[in-house]
């Protein structure tokens, strides 16, 4: 046997791997997502790094063929030693049913799923010791079985890089690590988002057949069963490469560097983004970010607020009047992107109520999300405090007990609730509400009358807006105020919700659709409460949790930031408020409105008083972002900070205060200043966090 056909399952199927990762870039540098044009050097560094980048991962990802293929002999079933190796099967089985194992420590399903493992080694270990007749055929089947599954993992994992990047506009994030771990919403969001029968099929009719392709092409190395020492060189190639290869991949990655996102994108390799992903969903700020002498960041801090004394945000907020004790619902409207209301320059007449709704309230019109993602938004508006690096504390162990928007309320003798149409418990938010004082309704406080519409996400936003209703008509008739967090689902793919509410049905799966419903729904939440007693009462806020999508050319592209928010009183005067402003700010200054007299913790500030100085805060799970004077100060790990003049790109026919697009121009000259702002406010934050300072 030649060296080449030693070789041969390894580099057939890596050749396949190169194939389908070539294809999928060109699917993905021509995809509607990718906003950007591409010159001839960086579509060659997309194409030849990301292959070079390609070729040394699968050589770590080939690691289990590499495994099975260097243990597959017939002189193992030799006696005795066939039968030794049966007993030690038998005999770890035997272990690891007891359920006293070391596995069991670790509780979950791993020690099942290491007794499947094991108990299937045993079987056709055993089939291939007892029956020597059959052991060719027995041993071809599972080569080909293994091949399959390489194949179909090869190819699975390329229509998950390309539905990820048709949703976000990146490969594998945070965010896939997360989906991870809720995996009935995520199958069930695929599977009533995408036509799964005909996918599936084509998938493994693609994987059959090349699978047959590749095993013609590689089964010499199951007739001619390599030596040992022929074991002993292929081993030795391929432990040198795989030395090289944990070199070069992080290596590759740091030329993964262009000003423009989408060629880092495009470039990386999906599984080594995923891997990053992993590791980095905690993120230390002290030992990964540019810091400051706490001394100085706190006297920085200090600038920017009128009455902070210690080292941290404690303060004492006054009101300049009476306390007014009306009621509060808050909603935050799932990814409602500030470009789909009218004012905002959007033409298709898909939030006809929120349009006139903002006309008739206090409306924040240069307003930026938190972050790109729900538990984003939560944190921002519960907890007011900038995104910190990481995991949302939200999704944190240590997410209880902290001083939040809730805690104020019940400070107040309100009655707080958090309401949500789908199961709590994804995301965290069931633990996290629950943990800050927040009585829970959810989807299993649901009765079967109550549930018109359902998808994979929860009831549908007008099956929730009355259960809301039923349950604020009760609330009022305990004569204590009360506080509702109202969080919707609906605009979020796979955007099911009933036809014949709106002219765009419910079954077609249009994003449109699912805002235009978010919009109706809404409107038949006001027609409802404003028959009510308590209607007069009460002020909405309403806001969105984050936009629709992340993805753009730039790392924190401000237009993927600007969401709406206005606050309505029904017995109020509307205006509007145009000054830049974060969605940490939206329910301090609430509470201004209200005149409440508390102490605070909050970096977010009362928008509406005089020492209030204009600033956003932006993030993903890793990048932090802070505008102020037209300057974007990006913080990122390994002490890197970058900073934009922000040059504003006009669209035609949209006010001043609704314009949401930017130029983001590397700055020539440092702002210093700006750098150790920004560094102050997330520095501070992250360590209030760390040292527990953070509590209610």
């Amino acid at each position: 046997m030649t060296f080449y056909k030693k070789l041969s399952p390894l580099y057939n199927l890596a050749v396949f791997y190169f194939i389908i990762s070539f294809l999928l870039r060109i699917v993905l540098f021509f995809h509607p997502i990718t906003q950007s044009s591409f010159t001839i050097f960086q579509s060659l560094k997309i194409f030849s790094l990301g292959l070079i980048s390609d070729f040394f991962v699968f050589v770590i990802a080939s690691i289990f063929l590499w495994l099975y293929l260097i243990f597959v002999s017939n002189s193992k079933y030799n006696k005795p030693s066939g039968y030794i190796i049966l007993g030690v099967f038998v005999a770890l089985f035997l272990y690891v049913a007891s359920g006293k194992s070391i596995f069991d420590e670790y509780g979950g399903a791993l020690p099942g799923i290491i007794l499947i493992f094991i108990g299937i080694k045993t079987a056709l270990f055993a089939l291939l010791l007892f029956l020597p007749k059959w052991r060719d055929k027995i041993r071809f089947w599972l080569f080909a079985f293994v091949i399959f599954l390489y194949v179909l993992l090869i190819l699975q994992n390329s229509l998950s890089e390309y539905f990820f990047w048709n949703e976000f506009g990146v490969k594998y994030n945070f965010i896939a690590v997360n989906y991870l771990i809720y995996t009935n919403e995520v199958i069930g969001n695929i599977m009533q988002s995408y036509p799964v029968i005909p996918l599936f099929s084509g998938l493994f009719l693609v994987t059959g057949i090349t699978t047959y392709f590749i095993l013609k092409n590689s089964k010499t190395f199951i007739a001619e069963i390599p030596n040992l020492n022929q074991k002993l060189k292929l081993s030795g190639v391929y432990i040198v490469l795989v030395l090289i290869s944990l070199i070069a991949i992080p290596t590759l990655a740091k030329t993964e560097n262009s000003k423009n996102v989408f060629v880092n994108e495009l470039q990386a390799n999906g599984l080594y983004k995923f891997y990053l992903a992993f590791q980095n969903n905690k993120l230390d700020y002290f030992k990964f970010y540019k810091t400051l002498p706490n001394g100085k960041a706190s006297e920085i801090l200090k600038q920017q607020f009128s009455n902070l004394t210690g080292d941290d945000t404690n303060r004492d907020i006054k009101g300049d009047s009476l306390e007014n004790h009306k009621n509060v619902v808050l909603i935050t409207i799932e990814s409602l992107s500030a470009e789909y209301m009218k004012s905002y320059g959007n033409e298709q007449n898909i939030t006809p109520f929120l349009d006139s709704l903002a006309q008739r309230s206090l409306q924040f019109t240069n307003l930026y999300a938190a972050g790109n993602r729900t538990v984003r938004g939560l944190e921002a508006v519960t907890l007011c405090l900038p995104p910190t690096a990481g995991e949302s504390v939200v999704k944190r162990e240590d997410n209880k007990n902290k001083f939040s928007t809730g805690s104020i309320f019940k400070q107040k003798d309100y009655n707080v609730k958090f309401m949500y149409g789908g199961d709590a418990f994804f995301d965290n938010m069931q633990d996290f509400y629950s943990g800050n004082g927040y009585q829970i309704v959810d989807k299993s406080s649901f009765s079967p009358d109550e549930i018109t519409f359902s998808n994979v996400w929860g009831v549908c936003d007008e099956d929730m807006y009355r259960k809301s209703i039923k349950l604020m008509n009760a609330e009022a008739k305990e004569n204590k105020p009360f506080f509702n967090h109202i969080m919707t689902v609906s605009n979020h793919r796979p955007f099911t919700y009933p036809n014949n509410k709106i002219d765009i049905p419910g079954d077609i799966k249009s994003r449109d659709g699912g805002v235009k419903y978010t919009d109706y729904s809404l409107r038949k939440f006001f027609e409802m409460a404003s028959k009510q007693p308590w209607f007069k009462n009460t002020v909405f806020v309403i806001v969105a949790d984050h936009c629709a999508s992340s993805a753009g050319k730039t790392q924190l592209p401000l237009d993927k930031y600007r969401i709406p928010a206005f606050i309505y009183d029904p017995t109020g005067k509307p205006s509007k408020y145009n000054q830049l402003m974060s969605q940490i700010d939206l329910m301090p200054t609430l509470f201004g409105l209200l005149h409440f007299d508390y102490q605070s913790k909050f970096f977010g500030q009362d928008v509406l008083k005089p020492g209030y100085k204009p600033r956003a805060f932006i993030a993903t799970y890793q990048d932090l972002g802070f505008i102020k004077d037209n300057v974007l100060t990006i913080l990122s790990p390994k002490q890197t900070v970058k900073q934009y003049k922000l040059k504003l790109n006009p669209k035609p026919g949209v006010a001043q205060e609704y314009q949401i697009y930017y130029d983001e121009i590397p700055l020539k000259t440092e702002r210093t200043d700006l750098i150790n702002e920004t560094i102050s406010f997330y520095q501070t934050a992250s360590g209030m966090l760390k040292k527990k300072k953070y509590q209610k």
